[in-house]
Order: structure tokens, then sequence, then C-alpha cells
């Protein structure tokens, strides 16, 4: 019964937000969710419980901040459950994607996936972010549901490059976390995202260092 009602949900939820997902991608997306849903009752991967739930606050939120997605190698930090990592590596198989997490059971879902799934464009990697040496710097970094954005800033800056931004996914507007950011960093722009079905608000907090000038969000 799920898996109809998750085809149906995740069919109407593309349409709406006028996201092209091919046949094979959207196959594969339903594939991730019945794992994320089987491995969550042992290892505690996320708070959606509700079959109901899962299509618009898992995959349909993690796509919301595709347009947004302009480097051919992301990191997601904190990546959990694969969210937003798995999804968009799913629908974006011409980019690579790095998923970091410092909690090994985590991790062993995101490998477990990768098998499972056939994810050839994605790594995963256990271990602090503050402990991460890549060869190069990300020019983006995506984090969802993850932490505060000062510890953002603080225990990843170092995993990005200068001219880099990191893509901060956010329910309300997080006024606090913005003003508790360093005066190096800025949110450069905000963008509310259209979720169907999901209550509440979504927002896409674009973060960057200042350069020597003052933030200026764009609300």
């Amino acid at each position: 019964m799920a898996q109809a009602l998750w085809q149906r949900q995740l069919q109407q939820g593309l349409a709406e937000m006028k996201l092209s997902v091919d046949e094979h991608q959207q196959k594969r997306l339903l594939a991730f969710l019945a794992l994320l849903n089987k491995w969550n009752r042992a290892y505690n991967l996320t708070a959606v419980r509700n079959e109901a739930e899962m299509v618009s606050r898992q995959l349909l939120d993690s796509l919301s901040i595709l347009p947004w997605i302009t480097t051919d190698h992301l990191l997601d930090v904190g990546a959990g459950g694969g969210l937003p990592g798995i999804p968009l590596a799913i629908v974006l198989p011409e980019k690579r994607f790095t998923l970091l997490d410092s909690n090994g059971k985590k991790t062993r879902f995101l490998n477990q996936c990768v098998l499972e799934l056939g994810l050839q464009n994605v790594s995963v990697i256990h271990g602090r972010a503050e402990d991460c040496k890549p060869e190069q710097p990300f020019h983006q970094i995506s984090s969802r549901a993850f932490t505060a954005l000062d510890n953002l800033v603080n225990w990843c800056g170092g995993l990005l490059a200068n001219n880099g931004s990191f893509l901060a996914m956010k329910g309300q507007y997080p006024d606090d976390e913005v003003a508790a950011l360093p005066a190096d960093w800025q949110v450069s722009s905000s963008h509310a995202l259209n979720v169907p079905g999901a209550g509440g608000a979504r927002h896409l907090l674009i973060v960057t260092r200042t350069e020597g000038k003052p933030g200026n969000p764009q609300r």
C-alpha cells in the first residue's frame, strides 16, 4: 500500500514543483525511501515515521533545493539518513556527492544505499567535519537539520572554497541564528521553498564569506 501511495504523491509533488525526473529516477527515489523506512525502525535515522508524510518531508523536501545546486561536487554534512544527499544524487547522476556523518550506524546505512541503489556518484565518509581533510575544498556544502549556522561555519568553514557557499536548509527563517553568525560570514540570500504536502515554512539560506562587507540577507 505504501509504495502505491508514495508513487502517487511523488508524481504529484514533482509536477507541482515543476521538476523533471524520469521514471527510472523516480523508481530509485522510491527504492531509497523503502530502504530508509526499513532501516529507520532499528537505526533511528529520521523522526518521520508516518508513511503518508515520507515523500513530502524526505524526498520532495530534499529535491526543493535542486535549482541552487551549481557545483560538480557537493558535500552534504551531517548527512544522517541521506537527506538531501541521496535524493539529489539520484536525480543528478552527472554530479558527484560526498556524504559526511560522524555516526557509524548512519554511515553504514548510507553505504548500503550506495550499494543497493548502484549510486556510482556517491561517496560516504564516516567522521567529524573538523577532522575531514579533502584533497580540495568544496564550492557548495549542503546542510539539513544538522546544526545552528554559527556551528556550521565554524566546523565546516575549512572545507569550503573561499568563494564557495553553504546551502543551509531550515524551517522558519532563523533570525537568531543569522544574528549569531561570526562577522566574516553572511546570509547572502534566502529563499522560501515550496514543498507540497509539508506543513510549516521551509527556507534555504545561502551562507558565504563576507569579504569585508556586512551581511545583507535577502528575505
